[in-house]
């Protein structure tokens, strides 16, 4: 039990945290988070579904049919600082003998979009460029792109930076996925609605860049952007701890609270209302000339979503009304375990389990051939009810001291892009609460330092993973060509 302040309870207030919900966090520092325990691999049948040409055909066509009546939303994870981008490049700069990606980014200069902003930036303080571009000792390289008195990419986040470069024009990652919405993402009534996940201190110039550039969009396409911002709620963020497991107070003797990571976004989509949401992160975006796989997709994806769920709202409605006949509950059982991959176990499928397994809410995650680029990935996982179902999984939860979870891990078949679509409306055109659906023991701890001194950090179950953990889960097998995840500044060069 946790022996507040009266100051410590006037804080909490203040942030619109609940006392007893850091209470209830605060307790896993003592007992730590579950690994998860996974069940079995899933493989392509038996838990991934794979379309073929004819089928993704069909899907779209269903989609561009559904779609007219249907308000869509594209939810984008964007308040992440760029700075982890920039790692070589700021070793590059602390360091005195420029290291092999230093050179390569020097070599390569000219090929970033963001390269005349760069010269101009650096010009414009009447250095020269070429002369700086000649001397392998220069900083001013690396400082002009990732300081303030340059472009600071190095504190923006990724929404903002210029990432691809065209004959006539550069784009930034939002611009991107303005082009994206428009071509997959509009609902019928030509509105494209986009919302930004942000942090409070870069929303002027999120706003900004809109303004910006938001006209030239809407002509082009014929379309009109709804575009919207939230950050994340200080009410999520959760309490340090010391290394002891005692709350972690600075030098003022006040509580520490910090981010609770993607989870805490869980938050921040409960209040997007819409018929559709299609959730993807901030620097997964390709060119518009290499758009037609993910297009593609999009599409069938969201029509099977619909699908789906169109065929679970008709059975809920006949378990509901219990005129059952033993046939009808045969096949109501048989979508429930061979399309929605619903596990029933050993329990006895009755209609009132049937209807429980089938009321939530309902998402398609896109999974991609693991190739070795880095992301969770789809498991059969047992929660610590017993209950075995699909879940996407991050290496960080799997105990790899377990040679059995260790080798479930690397001979995973196939890996996670966050790309998800995600229907959470209910048989009577209510939402979901999906607050209500995450599994708070699916969590992480991990060691940072504030103010000098080492503190314990508590991230939340992830939006992908335990914020998620209790919808109705489908994977489906998308080309690796759909996945274009900048890490790395040299990710732009592809």
């Amino acid at each position: 039990m946790l022996n507040f302040f009266s100051r410590d309870l006037n804080f909490m207030a203040q942030r619109g945290s609940n006392p007893e919900q850091v209470e209830k966090q605060f307790s896993f520092f003592n007992t730590g988070f579950d690994f998860a325990h996974i069940a079995r691999n899933v493989t392509i049948g038996n838990g991934i579904v794979k379309f073929s040409e004819k089928e993704i055909q069909h899907w779209i066509d269903i989609y561009e049919l559904k779609a007219k009546n249907k308000e869509i939303v594209k939810f984008v994870p964007a308040s992440g600082a760029a700075s982890r981008m920039f790692k070589d490049l700021y070793d590059a700069l602390l360091n005195e003998n420029p290291n092999e990606k230093a050179k390569l980014y020097v070599d390569k200069i000219r090929d970033f979009a963001f390269f005349e902003d760069l010269k101009k930036t650096i010009e414009k303080n009447r250095i020269s460029f070429d002369e700086v571009m000649h001397d392998e000792t220069s900083k001013i390289p690396f400082e002009y792109l990732l300081e303030e008195k340059g472009l600071n990419y190095g504190n923006l986040p990724k929404g903002l930076l210029k990432f691809h470069k065209y004959a006539n024009e550069t784009r930034t990652a939002l611009e991107e996925h303005l082009v994206e919405s428009a071509l997959y993402a509009k609902s019928g009534d030509d509105v494209c609605r986009l919302h930004f996940t942000v942090s409070p201190n870069h929303l002027e110039k999120f706003e900004e860049l809109v303004a910006e550039v938001k006209d030239r969009y809407e002509q082009r396409f014929g379309i009109t952007y709804q575009i919207t911002y939230s950050i994340q709620e200080p009410s999520t963020d959760t309490l340090a701890a010391e290394l002891d497991n005692t709350p972690f107070r600075d030098k003022n003797g006040d509580l520490l609270f910090r981010p609770g990571g993607h989870g805490a976004l869980i938050e921040n989509l409960n209040k997007i209302h819409a018929d559709l949401v299609f959730v993807k992160n901030i620097d997964n975006v390709t060119t518009e000339d290499n758009l037609k796989p993910t297009l593609l997709y999009k599409k069938a994806l969201a029509g099977y979503l619909f699908y789906l769920q169109e065929k679970s709202f008709n059975y809920q409605e006949q378990l509901i009304d219990n005129q059952l006949s033993n046939d009808n509950l045969k096949e109501i059982i048989d979508f429930a375990e061979n399309e929605l991959f619903i596990q029933f176990e050993n329990e006895k499928p009755t209609p009132e389990k049937v209807l429980q397994k089938l009321h939530r809410p309902m998402r398609i995650c896109g999974v991609v051939k693991n190739e070795g680029e880095p992301g969770g990935g789809p498991f059969w996982v047992t929660n610590r009810k017993g209950e075995t179902s699909l879940q996407i999984v991050e290496s960080s939860q799997i105990d790899k001291s377990n040679p059995q979870q260790k080798d479930f891990m690397t001979s995973a078949s196939h890996f996670n892009p966050v790309d998800m679509f995600c229907c959470y409306k209910d048989i009577s055109d209510k939402f979901f609460n999906l607050v209500q659906y995450v599994d708070p023991y699916t969590g992480f701890i991990s060691e940072k330092s504030y103010e000098g001194r080492i503190l314990k950090a508590m991230e939340l179950p992830g939006l992908w993973n335990g914020a998620m953990a209790d919808w109705i889960t489908v994977f489906v097998e998308v080309p690796l060509s759909t996945f274009n995840p900048v890490k790395t500044v040299f990710d732009l060069l592809r």
